[in-house]
């Protein structure tokens, strides 16, 4: 850097120094900004730390919800296939390739 770029960022600190100079002799805010950094970084309950644990609740919260649906879904099969033999029987040759003593079982494969 040149000597006339330093001098210019000087004389910029300088003006930026002369400003924030009172601002920071009063200690009402100085306070209230020491006040807000404890807040944001240092407490307990610190806000980068709640807003983490919103995210994390508002995925649990849809986690509860596709549950609760899966859950419904899951229970509304069940009484199917406990009510109705023939709900069973497609059920079973379904999805665990039962058959009867004298069929054969052709897989299809669909090749999309």
């Amino acid at each position: 850097m040149s000597f006339e770029k330093i001098k210019i960022s000087f004389k910029y600190l300088k003006r930026v120094w002369i400003f924030t100079l009172p601002i920071l002799k009063n200690k009402f805010i100085l306070t209230s900004i020491f006040f807000i950094v404890w807040v944001i970084f240092f407490d307990n309950n610190n806000l980068i730390d709640r807003i983490s644990n919103l995210k994390v609740l508002n995925q649990l919260q849809k986690d509860q919800e596709y549950y609760k649906e899966k859950i419904y879904t899951d229970t509304k099969r069940l009484e199917e296939l406990r009510t109705d033999k023939e709900n069973l029987e497609k059920f079973a040759r379904e999805q665990y390739l039962m058959k009867k003593k004298n069929e054969d079982i052709f897989i299809m494969v669909d090749g999309n």
